[in-house]
């Protein structure tokens, strides 16, 4: 299927790369080739591109460019977070996180409880928010770590982050922030923000897969996840990706240049989306705190079909959007994010999270408005879930 033919509401899973980074990328795939930590004149060019770019990702994130570290992906960034925090403070096993976090953190949650670890998970309400309360009573003298997520990957939800913070610090422990899905469309300022760790992935700002930034507070105690050689002054061992890094940067300014008109015109279109699918739809609700989201995202549950159905037929469109549930990997099960939330089972099945970029067009919603609604209508006269008279 060619690109002309793809409606791509899928940005919260990844993002097109932007042809400003690819011809920023271009030069280091061909004659700027060199190593960037070697000692000559043409390795030590490549040195020049990676500073500037780790200004630029400090930049977007209010940082100093010493406190970013390039890694390979959000994955990677959430680790060595949750290890260096954990290593450094041997005598506290206690770690905290909540329910609703991406599988980068929720997995390694479930093999520190087999390592011995008391991890306490924190839950949200129907409409995915936290209670504060709850995370201040479960702060105690050996908890490492807080590691709570910027905004939800699935409902767009995003979670009182200086709120957070300052009751985290208050109990003086270390905040781990997987912002991955938030860097680039929301404002952060690490100035202000006191987050020791913070994740982000470059292929969710328009910059290519296997790039990714852990920022790590200057002062704050750290061991490395990767080692090896000197590389990233010695926090991440191996020879820097320079032609990933070189996007990632250029990404990083872009997104800082469209953040404040992407936030007008694309939420603009992902309201038009969704309040046009709940007009033509019955028996369809928001996932998610609608106050307090990412402005690209909109996760609606549909009563009575599947979310696998939904994507096959509307992948028969060219319109690429993501399922609430779990079908696609073969279980039966809702997301644990909407289960979190209390979703009903006959709802939380047929949900499905569309996710808008800068390059979603008006002709793109205009032509979902007008084939999605027939499509939940013909799965529900043969769904087992409809109630018949």
């Amino acid at each position: 299927m060619a690109e002309t033919d793809v409606i791509y509401l899928d940005n919260n899973a990844t993002t097109r790369v932007a042809p400003e980074v690819v011809e920023a990328m271009l030069p280091m795939f061909s004659e700027l080739y060199g190593n960037a930590s070697s000692m000559h004149t043409f390795g030590g060019q490549m040195g020049r591109y990676v500073s500037r770019a780790r200004e630029q990702a400090a930049e977007l994130i209010g940082a100093l460019p010493e406190e970013i570290i390039f890694t390979s992906c959000g994955t990677e960034s959430d680790s060595t977070a949750i290890y260096s925090a954990l290593e450094t403070q041997p005598e506290k096993r206690h770690f905290i996180t909540t329910r609703v976090e991406h599988p980068a953190v929720l997995a390694l949650g479930h093999l520190l409880e087999t390592k011995g670890y008391d991890v306490t998970w924190l839950g949200v309400d129907s409409r995915g928010r936290l209670d504060l309360d709850e995370l201040a009573a479960a702060i105690r003298h050996d908890t490492a770590l807080v590691s709570i997520m910027y905004a939800n990957n699935e409902t767009g939800t995003i979670f009182p982050m200086r709120d957070i913070a300052r009751i985290v610090k208050e109990k003086g422990v270390q905040l781990h922030v997987d912002a991955v899905q938030a860097v680039g469309k929301e404002a952060i300022n690490l100035r202000e923000l006191p987050i020791d760790y913070l994740a982000l992935s470059g292929h969710k700002l328009h910059a290519p897969k296997g790039i990714g930034v852990l920022y790590v507070r200057r002062g704050t105690r750290f061991r490395p996840f990767l080692r090896g050689g000197h590389q990233e002054r010695g926090r991440r061992a191996g020879t820097e990706n320079v032609p990933y890094i070189v996007g990632l940067g250029k990404a990083c300014e872009l997104a800082g240049r469209f953040m404040q008109e992407e936030r007008v015109r694309v939420s603009a279109l992902r309201d038009k989306l969704e309040q046009g699918l709940l007009e033509a739809i019955p028996n369809a609700i928001v996932n998610g705190d609608v106050e307090h989201r990412l402005f690209n995202t909109s996760s609606i549950a549909f009563e009575a079909v599947e979310g696998e159905a939904l994507l096959l037929m509307m992948d028969q469109f060219g319109i690429c959007a993501s399922s609430g549930s779990a079908c696609t990997s073969g279980s039966l099960e809702p997301s644990h994010v909407l289960r979190a939330m209390g979703v009903p089972f006959t709802y939380a099945h047929g949900s499905i999270r569309f996710s808008l970029s800068r390059y979603t067009t008006q002709a793109d919603i205009d032509t979902v408005l007008e084939v999605f609604p027939p499509i939940v209508k013909n799965l529900r006269e043969i769904s087992p879930f409809t109630r018949r008279g």
